[in-house]
Parts: C-alpha cells; structure tokens; sequence
C-alpha cells in the first residue's frame, strides 16, 4: 500500500494505491465535482476485494489532499486535461491494465482517457457521467451553489479540502454556469472508446437525463451496457451501495482477463 503525494509532470497529487494482487488489474476511482479520496468511504476497498483487483485512488490538483489548482478559471477541454493527468500517472506508476471507475466529473473523465489512451484502459464504469450539457444540469449546479451560499456545506467540505474549497466550488461552477460552456460536448471522441463500458445512472439523477446514457453506449465502438436504478439521484454508490456493489462485481467478472 502506498499513500502519499506524487509529483506527475509538475503536479502534486495525492494518491492511495493498493497493490494486494499481482498480475491483477487496478480499479482507478475519479471523484466527482466536490469529491475526494476520502469521500469514496469503504466502496472502492469493497469493490477491490470482491474481484481481486488492485485499486488506486487519487485526488485531482485542487482537491483532497493534493496541491492546491494555480487557478480556478476553467476552460471547455478542462476534463480532457485531466484525462491527460490521469495517463500520466498511470505511466509514472506503470499501469497499463485500468478498469476506470468514475463519478460525475470523474464518469466523463473516464469516458475521455478510454478514448485518447485505449492501449491502458481494460473497461470503463462510467456512474452518472455527462458528455454534453443539458438544462438539468445547468440547474443542478445553480442550486448546489445556492446550497453552498446559504448553508454550512462550505465548513463540510473544509474537512475533506482543507483552504481549496472556495477556489474549487468556484471552478466547478463557474465553468458549467458559463455562456462558452453551453456549447460543450464530447459525443465526437465515443466511437474512440473500444473496451467494455457499464453506464450506470439513477433514474432521478438530479443533473442529468437518461439521454446522457442512451447517447453514449449508442455511439461507443466497444460493447456498452446501462444500468439505471429506480428512485434514485446523481450519487447510486452512496445511496444504494449494495446494490451498485454488485453489478459492477458482475461486469468486472465478466472481463476477459
């Protein structure tokens, strides 16, 4: 087990990496808007153990644990940079077998870096990913910052982001509430991605429509599966673990090693 800050090419991240079983693949898990590390609590260990794969998490700069971001103005291709950060550490850490597992921000991250790096990616679970925007989640966001202005989420998140929190809420959702970023969408790299995909979605996804899912396993190049959960909002892996547990045990089992 190795748990500390990695330099990759000039960013400091931190990173937990479980390397229990040899030759096996790692599960890497991508945070959300908000997210952490620590904020995955005990799913990603569970997840590992049930299928005997080695697992890595990491904070992206500006969050958890990681150096803080130089700046929280984002532009468009902001995910596409962090898919490149995430294949920079796989190389510095020579993984070349990754089952990406992520959530929100972190699902289209994932989608992207199964896109432009194929030869490291292994299969992709993407959970409430985006890969265009749409008014639901333009409200989405509006009322997380809302709740942010209004409540004590700012001192919530402190304990997981330390003095980052004000520059990363301001980076998450300026970007998103932007006029540029109406026009994002990244439909154009699906028919890159070739391994095996599980989408899964809640059925009442507070910032996303099943038009998100539908869209994506519609136009990938490999075989794609959907997953969506009645009565159920933007984070499955919290509301329902048991449940998202099971079905991504059963989709890794079913890889061919």
């Amino acid at each position: 087990m190795f748990e500390g800050i990695i330099d990759v090419k000039g960013k400091s991240l931190f990173v937990k990496y479980n390397q229990t079983y040899e030759y096996q693949p790692t599960i890497v898990f991508l945070h959300d808007s908000l997210g952490s590390v620590q904020l995955w609590r005990g799913f990603p260990e569970k997840l590992a153990e049930a299928t005997q794969c080695n697992v890595l998490l990491y904070d992206r700069l500006g969050y958890g644990k990681s150096f803080p971001m130089e700046t929280h103005k984002r532009e468009n291709d902001y995910m596409v940079q962090e898919a490149d950060v995430l294949n920079d550490l796989l190389s510095e850490l020579n993984i070349n077998n990754a089952t990406l597992f992520g959530h929100s921000d972190g699902g289209t991250i994932a989608l992207i870096t199964a896109s432009k790096y194929p030869q490291k990616i292994k299969a992709v679970i993407c959970e409430a990913g985006h890969i265009f925007v749409e008014d639901i989640t333009v409200k989405g966001v509006e009322e997380a910052l809302h709740t942010y202005n209004t409540t004590n989420l700012p001192a919530r998140l402190q304990k997981y982001h330390g003095d980052k929190v004000e520059t990363m809420v301001k980076a998450w959702t300026e970007i998103w509430l932007s006029k540029k970023f109406k026009s994002w969408n990244i439909e154009y790299l699906l028919k890159n991605i070739t391994c095996p995909l599980l989408f899964i979605q809640g059925e009442n996804d507070e910032y996303g429509t099943l038009d998100q899912v539908e869209k994506t396993i519609s136009q990938v190049s490999g075989t794609a599966e959907k997953f969506i959960i009645p009565n159920i909002g933007h984070t499955p892996h919290k509301e329902v673990p048991e449940i998202v547990l099971n079905r991504s045990v059963e989709f890794i089992n079913s890889l061919v090693n």
